[in-house]
């Protein structure tokens, strides 16, 4: 396992020519399911930025059900799966909202596209939205992804569910051919031990090689409002690393987060494609 950065291998990122960021519901939201502001504009601000230097950046994002709940003023997640879908359908709408207002104040506008497992896996459909993505970057229209959670239900798996927006995003980033996934959430990167129950646990800075014993002791419950927990986030990058593409986890909260991991900072965990 490695604990520190070798050979400066984080200088691969300053070659990434096109970068998918994903930001997780805890990061765009409080616990109260009610939208961090202070975040999102970060969020979109960094974005922008990477786009003004001349890179492409894809933002996959989750949050609709957590921002449906805050916008509904619900105590809690409902457990019904209609219900869920319904809050979806709400949070998802002000969600956009939200980044629409941010990116404009960038002079950036941002367009919505809602994926399901299965339209990835159909070839047809996968090349239009191929296609779509394409001609939206060309444009330097900042697409913003989501999983279509009205239609797709992590019960019923034959409706073509991803289960969690990490593996979303490493769908988005294969696809796309990208170079770099960074995945911002809750925590900031891998850490040998949970940090939360482990005062002597360490931050993992660069990692060559994801290990079974990477994968065990990176299992665990998500956020109360979101889906994924760290071992989602190991799952996506082993499949990006498979495929040539870098990638980071990193903290979402963190000022200037995205500007840190382009300038090679020693922040988060460094993923090294194979």
């Amino acid at each position: 396992m490695q604990v520190e950065d070798i050979g400066g291998s984080r200088y691969a990122v300053n070659f990434a020519k096109r970068i998918v960021v994903k930001v997780g519901t805890s990061t765009i939201t409080y616990e109260n399911g009610k939208m961090n502001h202070g975040n999102i504009d970060k969020l979109c601000r960094g974005i922008a930025d990477i786009w003004n230097s001349g890179r492409e950046v894809i933002l996959v994002t989750s949050g609709a059900i957590g921002v449906g709940i805050g916008s509904l003023n619900l105590p809690s997640k409902p457990d019904d799966i209609p219900q869920k879908q319904a809050i979806a359908a709400v949070g998802q709408c002000e969600l956009m909202n939200a980044y629409t207002r941010s990116f404009a104040e960038y002079s950036y506008v941002c367009g919505q596209i809602l994926l399901t497992k299965d339209g990835i896996a159909d070839k047809l459909q996968r090349h239009n939205i191929t296609n779509t993505l394409e001609a939206m970057l060309e444009k330097h229209l900042i697409p913003v992804i989501n999983e279509n959670d009205t239609v797709s239900t992590s019960e019923i798996w034959h409706n073509g569910t991803f289960g969690d927006n990490d593996t979303l995003s490493a769908d988005v980033a294969i696809l796309t051919n990208a170079d770099l996934l960074i995945i911002l959430s809750d925590i900031d990167g891998l850490y040998t031990s949970n940090p939360r129950e482990d005062e002597n646990a360490k931050r993992i800075s660069y990692v060559e090689e994801i290990t079974d014993e990477m994968l065990g002791f990176s299992k665990g419950a998500g956020s109360k409002l979101g889906t994924g927990g760290m071992y989602t986030k190991i799952t996506a990058m082993q499949m990006v690393t498979g495929k040539g593409i870098n990638g980071v986890i990193a903290s979402g909260s963190q000022p200037q987060v995205l500007e840190q991991i382009l300038d090679q900072d020693d922040i988060g965990t460094f993923f090294a494609a194979k």
